[in-house]
C-alpha cells in the first residue's frame, strides 16, 4: 500500500518545462529523445502485431494488417492533426504564462476529443468496404481486414484519448511521461497479441483485439495523470466544457493540419492500389518496407515535435530570434541521426526484411525498396522540421497547401503517368522520393521568406 501511495505522489509531480530560457540544443534533444522513444515503443506494438500475423497465422494475414494503415491513417491523421492545433495554442499560452487560458484550451480539447470519437467509430466501421474497394484489395486478404479495421475502430477512442492527452503534456514540454506510458502498452500488447494469438488461437481477431485493449490502458494512464497533476493542464471533471473562443483557435490551426494529414493517408490509398496490382508477394514486400520506414521517420518526426513545441512557447514569450535558433537545432539533429540510420538500413536490408517475414519473394522485394528508397530519407529532415516549426507559429495553413500539393497532387500525377509509361516496381514506388525532394525544396524557400513570428494565437496581457 506505501507503494501505492508513492506512486500516485509521483503522478503529481509537475514534470512541465519552460523552453523560453536555457540552452536550446539541450531542451530539443531532452524533449526529443523520450518523444522519439515512445514512438519506437508506438511502432514496436504496430510491428509486434504485423511479426506475430506473419509468423504464426498467414500471409494474407500478414498482407491485410500491413497494408491498411492508409485506411487507418485517413481518420486518425485528421484527429492527429486538430490535435497539433491544439498542442500549439497550449504550447503558446503557456510559454506567455497564461494559466487560466491553458485550463480552458485542455478541457476544451477533451471534450472536442470525446466528441469525435463517438464520430469516429461510426464512421470508421462504416467505410471500411469502400476503403478496400478503392485500394483493390485482393478478394484473399480481404476479410483479414475487415475483422482486423472493425475491431479498430470500434476501439478507436483509446487511442485518441490518448493522443490528446500526451500532446497536452508535450506542449508544456513533458515528453517523459506520454514515454512511460507508451512503454507500457507496447509491453501489454505484446503479450497480448501472443495469449490471443499462440495460446487462444484468435488469429488477427487476437491482434486487434490486444492493439485496442492495449491503447485503452494508455489512454487511461494519461487521463489519470492529468487529473493527479498540479499544474495548469490538470484535468477536473466539472470543468469539461467546450470554450468556444479556444476552440476556433484550435481549429485555426488544427483545421488545415488535419486536412493535410487526412487527405495525404487518403492518397495513399491509391499509392497502395499501385504496389497492390503486383500481387501478394509485393504488396508483403511493401508491407515490411513500410515497417522499417515508419522507424525511419521517427527521430525526425520526434525533433520536428520538439520544434513546434519551442517554437510555440517562444513564439507565445515573443522571442521569435530564439525560436529560429532552436528551428536550426532540430534541423541538425534531425539530419545527422537521420543518416546515422539510413546506413545500415541500406547495408544490412535483407537482414532487416527477414525479421517480419521469411518469404524469400516478399524478401527480395522489401531488399528491393529500401535499398532504393532509404538514401533519399535526408530529404523528408528538412520538410519534417520547417513544417513542425511553422506549425508551432501557428501558420499550419502554408504547410498544408505545400504538402497538399506535393504529397498529394504531384504524388498522383506521378503515378498516372509511371504507370502508363513503366509501370514496374521501382519506378512506382519513387513516387515517394520524388514528392518528399519537392516538398523540402518549396518547405525551406517559404520557411525562410516568412517572419517566424508573424502569427501569435495569445492575447497580450
Amino acid at each position: 500500500m506505501a507503494g501505492f501511495r508513492l506512486s500516485l505522489r509521483s503522478t503529481k509531480r509537475r514534470q512541465d518545462v519552460d523552453m523560453t530560457q536555457g540552452n536550446i540544443m539541450r531542451h530539443i534533444i531532452s524533449f526529443a529523445l523520450p518523444l522519439l522513444l515512445g514512438n519506437l515503443f508506438q511502432q514496436l506494438y504496430n510491428t509486434v502485431d504485423t511479426w506475430v500475423v506473419g509468423n504464426f497465422v498467414s500471409d494474407e494475414a500478414y498482407s491485410a494488417v500491413g497494408t491498411i494503415a492508409p485506411i487507418i491513417n485517413t481518420l486518425i491523421g485528421f484527429f492527429m492533426g486538430l490535435s497539433s492545433g491544439a498542442g500549439v495554442v497550449i504550447s503558446q499560452f503557456y510559454g506567455a504564462q497564461q494559466h487560466e487560458q491553458v485550463k480552458k484550451a485542455v478541457h476544451t480539447s477533451l471534450v472536442m476529443t470525446l466528441c469525435l470519437a463517438v464520430l469516429f467509430t461510426g464512421l470508421g466501421i462504416f467505410m471500411i468496404p469502400y476503403m478496400l474497394q478503392l485500394m483493390n484489395m485482393p478478394a484473399s486478404v480481404t476479410p483479414e481486414a475487415t475483422t482486423y479495421l472493425t475491431i479498430y475502430f470500434a476501439g478507436i477512442i483509446g487511442l485518441m484519448l490518448y493522443n490528446i492527452g500526451s500532446g497536452i503534456l508535450r506542449a508544456i514540454g513533458d515528453s517523459t511521461r506520454p514515454f512511460y506510458y507508451l512503454v507500457v502498452c507496447a509491453v501489454l500488447n505484446t503479450v497480448l497479441d501472443l495469449f490471443f494469438v499462440l495460446v487462444l488461437h484468435m488469429g488477427v481477431e487476437g491482434v486487434a483485439l490486444a492493439t485496442i485493449l492495449s491503447q485503452a490502458v494508455s489512454a487511461f494512464l494519461v487521463i489519470f495523470n492529468l487529473m493527479r497533476t498540479d499544474s495548469c493542464v490538470k484535468v477536473t471533471v466539472s470543468e469539461l466544457r467546450m470554450h468556444w473562443k479556444i476552440l476556433k483557435k484550435i481549429f485555426y490551426v488544427g483545421i488545415p493540419a488535419a486536412l493535410q494529414l487526412s487527405i495525404t493517408s487518403f492518397s495513399n490509398v491509391f499509392v497502395q492500389s499501385y504496389i497492390n496490382f503486383f500481387g501478394p508477394n509485393c504488396m508483403g514486400g511493401w508491407t515490411t518496407y513500410t515497417k522499417v520506414d515508419q522507424l525511419l521517420f521517427l527521430p525526425m518526426q520526434s525533433v520536428s515535435l520538439a520544434a513546434t513545441t519551442f517554437v510555440g512557447q517562444n513564439l507565445g514569450k515573443n522571442q521569435p530570434e530564439r525560436a529560429r535558433q532552436g528551428v536550426r537545432a532540430s534541423l541538425l539533429v534531425a539530419i545527422v541521426t537521420t543518416v546515422s540510420l539510413m546506413i545500415p538500413v541500406v547495408i544490412f536490408a535483407p537482414e532487416l526484411a527477414s525479421v517480419f517475414n521469411s518469404n524469400d519473394a516478399v524478401v527480395s522485394y522489401a531488399s528491393l525498396f529500401l535499398r532504393w528508397l532509404t538514401p533519399f530519407y535526408v530529404l523528408c529532415c528538412i520538410n519534417q522540421v520547417y513544417a513542425g516549426a511553422l506549425r508551432g507559429a501557428g501558420n499550419a495553413r502554408a504547410c498544408m497547401i505545400i504538402m497538399l500539393s506535393t504529397f498529394v497532387g504531384f504524388r498522383q500525377i506521378y503515378l498516372f503517368s509511371m504507370s502508363h509509361i513503366c509501370n514496374m516496381e521501382i519506378p512506382i514506388a519513387m513516387a515517394y522520393p520524388a514528392g518528399w525532394l519537392l516538398c523540402s525544396a518549396i518547405t525551406a524557400i517559404y520557411y525562410h521568406k516568412v517572419r517566424l513570428g508573424k502569427t501569435r494565437l495569445v492575447d497580450d496581457q
